[in-house]
């Protein structure tokens, strides 16, 4: 066996590798510090993050969609849709003065009004003690053109032809609910832009209880009347205008010269069936007061009809081509003639 030669001997023999070693070590502590930081700058450096203020999102908030505006339906007078507004009223039931079914059919025609872009103004008046409400829609600039009718019903049947039912009230199909019917439809269909008037249209409360218990008819319209602080050029009151068999006779209190221009109109609508060229009956109706003033007025009425202040005043008694002729033919006298 070799002995192992001593640590010096081997130091002598081996000084060349020693050196080398050594260099080689020397080069690579070199290296890390000359090469390294230029390896580090090849590495991308992320920009320094801000924080998210308070409002910030991390994805984005749309935009808010502004509200559809609501779309008027001006178009021409439809008689079906005139008589849908006769179903709404006789659902609610009997409408007179004072009764909770008054105050539910007029906030009905208030909105009514509102859907279609019309500005409201209600007035609220007492008569004998009971609270009641004329309605005005208004739209359109000019001299006024007051259209109108009554939205109360007759508290008792007095003329009904069978005595144990004189008690009961009427239900106001024809009487009531026709003439407010064609108005609501003149609401939604009338072209605003082309009234040559301030249009009101006016919907009178406490119109149908005279003779019962000591109170008159029209005291609506009377209160009305009372307090204009403009002078209308013109009122069309719409009473009983949808009788099936509908039949419009110059009503003999009325101004004559709007008389002829409205039937002038219907002529040209081919309504000669309707409107017919004879006078007939004297009324006491909503357009007294105004007459009373001097304001030419005309009241359309059909007062031949057989169920007037009956129980028999029923929604089928009434026609929608009878609502759709009186439309027509307001709906010309205000878009132009």
């Amino acid at each position: 066996m070799r002995k192992p030669a001593g640590w010096a001997t081997r130091l002598r023999t081996r000084w060349l590798e020693l050196i080398l070693l050594i260099g080689f070590v020397g080069l690579l502590v070199w290296l890390g510090f000359a090469v390294a930081p230029g390896v580090r700058s090849l590495l991308p450096t992320p920009a320094p993050t801000a924080p998210l203020a308070p409002t910030q999102s991390l994805s984005p908030i749309p935009a808010p969609t502004p509200a559809p505006t609501p779309v008027v339906s001006a178009g021409k007078f439809d008689g079906r849709s005139a008589f849908q507004y006769v179903q709404a009223q006789m659902a609610i039931g009997p409408r007179p003065m004072g009764s909770e079914a008054g105050r539910k059919t007029g906030d009905y025609i208030v909105a009514q009004l509102r859907k279609n872009g019309w500005q409201v103004e209600e007035q609220e008046f007492l008569y004998r003690g009971v609270p009641g409400r004329n309605i005005v829609g208004r739209a359109g600039q000019g001299p006024v053109a007051l259209i109108g009718a009554h939205y109360d019903t007759r508290r008792l049947a007095d003329e009904d032809p069978n005595a144990a039912l004189r008690a009961e009230p009427v239900p106001g199909a024809n009487d009531g609910a026709s003439g407010v019917a064609v108005l609501l439809e003149l609401a939604r269909t009338l072209d605003k832009s082309r009234l040559s008037n301030e249009v009101w249209l006016t919907f009178f409360d406490a119109e149908d209880n005279g003779r019962l218990d000591g109170w008159d008819f029209i005291a609506g319209s009377t209160e009305m009347a009372s307090r204009l602080t403009v002078t209308p050029e013109m009122v069309v009151i719409a009473d009983m205008v949808g009788d099936r068999d509908l039949q419009l006779y110059k009503e003999r209190n009325s101004t004559p010269a709007l008389v002829e221009r409205i039937w002038g109109i219907a002529a040209r609508l081919g309504y000669e069936g309707t409107f017919l060229p004879t006078a007939k009956w004297s009324m006491l109706d909503d357009h007294t007061p105004f007459l009373q003033k001097g304001i030419p007025a005309v009241d359309l009425i059909d007062f031949d009809y057989p169920y007037w202040h009956t129980t028999q005043d029923t929604t089928d008694k009434v026609a929608p081509e009878s609502l759709e002729r009186v439309g027509r033919v307001l709906q010309v006298l205000l878009e132009g003639d």
